[in-house]
């Protein structure tokens, strides 16, 4: 196994599906401190807002960092761990309990938090879960399909980890129209049309209009002057970093909702995530423009999710660079294992991302600031009316 451990931060959505905490992840045995050491010390860290809450691995550091809240995987039986439980609790620090299978209920409200699989939490009394819920908060990890997330909204959660984004959803087989252009629309993009080819797809399709501004003037961007037509768009932002925004636009609610699609959000992540690992490494000498290349990688990487459609399918309809096709149909060459390891690590096959960082020579400690970076960047991504 690769020496070298990484930490993977995951986000928890709200019942609104709104990025509301996070969870950090390690493998089995792995020395924590220092990770939760580098993710403290990191400048992003302070940015993230003081309410997100930050779930932890239970070691002595958490009891220093009032933002970091632990998870026991067990009730303490120990006296030590049973007085350091009770001074965490003295000094106003919540906790959390991380239920596994076969272990009895706890009391209700002994714990702040209550960390459940899913699919363990489907096999326990209904009544029992709602009443747990009433003094404690409840969170669903393994949340692997829509009906798992319907389910626990149903039954008491707060909130749930986001694998079920990553499923396509069973409602319907067919790409809306809105989306149909959409797809004319990303295969001009990657042919570098010319501006007037663009606007020519916007004037049939007026919501994709709204759209595209809305999301060129969230708070990822930010214009000192708010943009309100595509040309203005193309002179503030430039080519290149409105293209990127296109890309996402396809994620973006087709119904003009007021806020962004988790979807787009984990597309933007992963974009963003791919582009900074990818820095410093060695990319094609093909792609004229490689960090382009890499954020398109992660970006067009959940079209399949989206449009309900196999992505090969989809990418025969795009003129991509062979070396970003690879990626995305095969997870072939640098940008394919970055994909891979990300998607590994989505999936909770942290041994699998491991391997993939160390073999890339990705360090943890760079891993783990472009995760802080491109989750900062991510969350910022709010739509205006």
């Amino acid at each position: 196994m690769n020496e070298r451990h990484y930490l993977f931060i995951h986000p928890l959505l709200a019942t609104d599906e709104t990025c509301a905490g996070y969870r950090c992840d390690l493998l089995p045995g792995t020395d924590a401190a220092p990770l939760l050491a580098e993710l403290t010390a990191d400048p992003n860290w302070a940015k993230f807002p003081l309410q997100a809450l930050w779930l932890a691995p239970a070691i002595p550091l958490c009891d220093n960092q009032p933002r970091l809240t632990p998870v026991f995987v067990a009730p303490p039986e120990a006296e030590a761990d049973c007085q350091r439980l009770a001074l965490l609790r003295q000094a106003g620090r919540k906790t959390v309990l991380a239920l596994q299978p076969g272990q009895p209920l706890p009391g209700a409200g002994n714990w702040d938090y209550l960390l459940l699989r899913c699919g363990h939490a489907r096999t326990l009394p209904p009544l029992s879960l709602l009443g747990l819920s009433a003094r404690s908060t409840l969170i669903a990890s393994e949340v692997c399909s829509h009906a798992d997330r319907d389910w626990v909204q149903k039954n008491g959660f707060t909130l749930c980890s986001c694998e079920y984004l990553l499923t396509r959803s069973a409602n319907g087989n067919r790409a809306d129209t809105v989306r149909t252009r959409l797809l004319r629309l990303l295969a001009l993009i990657a042919e570098d049309a010319s501006t007037g080819e663009l606007e020519a797809v916007f004037r049939q399709e007026p919501k994709l209009s709204y759209s595209l501004l809305r999301l060129v003037n969230s708070a990822a961007v930010a214009p000192r002057v708010p943009i309100a037509s595509f040309g203005q768009a193309i002179n503030l932002l430039g080519r290149r970093q409105l293209q990127r925004w296109l890309q996402l636009l396809v994620y973006a609610d087709p119904d003009n909702g007021q806020r962004a699609n988790p979807l787009l959000i984990k597309a933007a992540a992963r974009g963003h995530l791919i582009e900074t690992l990818s820095r410093d490494l060695e990319l094609p000498a093909e792609l004229e423009h490689p960090q382009d290349a890499a954020f398109m990688v992660g970006s067009f990487s959940l079209l399949d999710v989206l449009l309900n459609r196999p992505l090969p399918e989809i990418l025969e309809q795009l003129p991509l660079a062979t070396p970003v096709r690879a990626a995305l149909a095969e997870q072939q060459g640098t940008l394919g294992k970055l994909l891979a390891a990300i998607q590994h690590a989505e999936s909770g096959e942290l041994e699998q991302a491991e391997n993939l960082l160390g073999t890339l020579g990705i360090e943890p400690g760079g891993h783990l600031a472009a995760q802080l970076a491109t989750l900062h960047w991510a969350g910022s991504i709010q739509l205006s009316a």
